[in-house]
């Protein structure tokens, strides 16, 4: 039996994020392999927060710059540590590395922060994003970094894959692809959803605290609604997410039929009532579980090219439109609301994505034979990873070194 380390840079909350369903999916997986999982993290615990240990996962809460943590990780001795996004990596790599030399380090990107950030810091500078932005930025040499240190990195995006091995010059040995890991849209799932006459009103949904969509929440409220609202004055747009700040709810306001909702005990059941998602993502990065979800409840939508970045091969039709341009999106989310005819061919383009792009099967074995290969040669693949063990050489003593300072520091304290 394998036993895998997972440490989260959140727990992981289904209900509220993309990333954390994404979790889940990746936990299932390795459960369904009779794995061993702890799962670890020094974030505070929420009430959202899945029920892990109803799962089988053990959990440990755990501290950063904390010696603590040398004393379990040397009792764990997992088979494999997984870091959930490249902080994690650069907060407890350099233990792992130092303290358990021979488990297989993942690390598991989410999608690619530097180039998230880097294309918002080109969307407020009001500028193209350029990739001479992402190379100049310290956020990619940190990522990219981290992305050297382990031997295996998940990808979730094909977009990010190109970007890495093209711009990069990434090894492909050390990177591996990895979408969503979804269950086939069948006949019978589709004929449980609710159909064109049941369905009424936009909805929009997005965790408050991830920058692209309350973004998107404001572009809706300041130039989209607006203009589809006076086409349709009858409807509402809907607008579900976790933690909505103060900001957010002071727009909520019925009249205008702009409704704040907040948090969705079940996304399912609200996208599946809506006719249309609106999501007008103008800067992100990897695969955008929204929209995934929009077309696995057959709802579909209006997007932009960010939204659809990853998700859609270039001989296939979105699940919708898709457009940068505010006045054909508005024009869009109107012809996608009171055509059937269109709004039906739509849903069944997002059910040919998933049953094409996203099957848990297609990805589950390679997966767990890329991990059993790696462990296999491990020692052989970090020889040829010479960047990856230069950077880990320098990391286990500049970093340990801060980290060692900081302890101290904390103990005056």
């Amino acid at each position: 039996m394998k036993h895998i380390l997972i440490i989260g840079f959140v727990w992981p909350e289904p209900n509220s994020s993309a990333a954390g369903s994404r979790m889940l999916q990746l936990i299932a997986l390795f459960l369904s392999q009779k794995w061993k999982i702890t799962f670890a993290s020094p974030a505070a615990e929420t009430d959202r927060m899945t029920d892990l240990k109803n799962l089988g996962v053990s959990k440990t809460s755990i501290e950063i710059n904390n010696p603590g943590f040398d004393h379990f990780i040397k009792q764990l001795q997992p088979d494999i540590v997984m870091f959930d996004r490249f902080m994690i990596e650069e907060q407890f790599g350099w233990r792992i590395a130092k303290y358990c030399p021979d488990a297989l380090r993942i690390l598991n990107t989410e999608d690619l922060h530097c180039l998230r950030k880097t294309r918002q810091d080109a969307f407020e500078k009001e500028k193209e994003f350029e990739i001479s932005d992402l190379l100049a930025s310290d956020i990619t040499k940190r990522e990219i970094a981290s992305i050297y240190r382990c031997d295996i990195s998940f990808i979730i995006s094909d977009f990010e894959m190109h970007l890495l091995k093209n711009t990069f010059k990434i090894e492909k040995g050390i990177l591996f692809y990895i979408p969503f890991l979804l269950d086939p849209i069948t006949e019978e799932t589709k004929q449980g959803w609710p159909d064109y006459e049941e369905r009424k009103h936009f909805i929009t949904i997005g965790n408050f605290r991830h920058e692209p969509n309350w973004n998107s929440v404001v572009y809706l409220k300041e130039i989209l609604w607006p203009q589809i609202r006076k086409e349709l004055p009858e409807t509402e747009l809907h607008i579900y997410g976790a933690y909505p700040p103060p900001k957010a709810t002071r727009l909520h306001n019925p009249k205008e039929g702009f409704h704040i909702k907040g948090w969705a005990e079940s996304a399912e059941k609200v996208i599946k009532k809506a006719r249309v998602c609106l999501a007008p993502l103008q800067f992100g990065a990897g695969i955008k579980g929204k929209l995934a979800e929009a077309m696995l409840y057959g709802t579909p939508s209006v997007t932009t090219r960010i939204g659809t970045e990853g998700m859609l091969d270039e001989e296939s039709d979105w699940n919708g439109f898709v457009t940068n341009d505010p006045s054909i999106f508005a024009k869009a989310a109107v012809k996608l609301y009171t055509s059937k005819d269109i709004w039906q061919q739509c849903q069944q383009n997002g059910i040919e994505i998933i049953n094409t792009r996203f099957q848990k099967k297609k990805f589950s074995a390679t997966l767990i034979d890329k991990i059993d290969v790696l462990q296999s040669n491990l020692k052989e693949h970090r020889n040829k990873n010479f960047i990856g063990t230069m950077l880990q050489y320098h990391t286990l003593r500049s970093t340990e070194f801060m980290a060692r300072w900081i302890e101290e520091k904390n103990k005056i304290n």
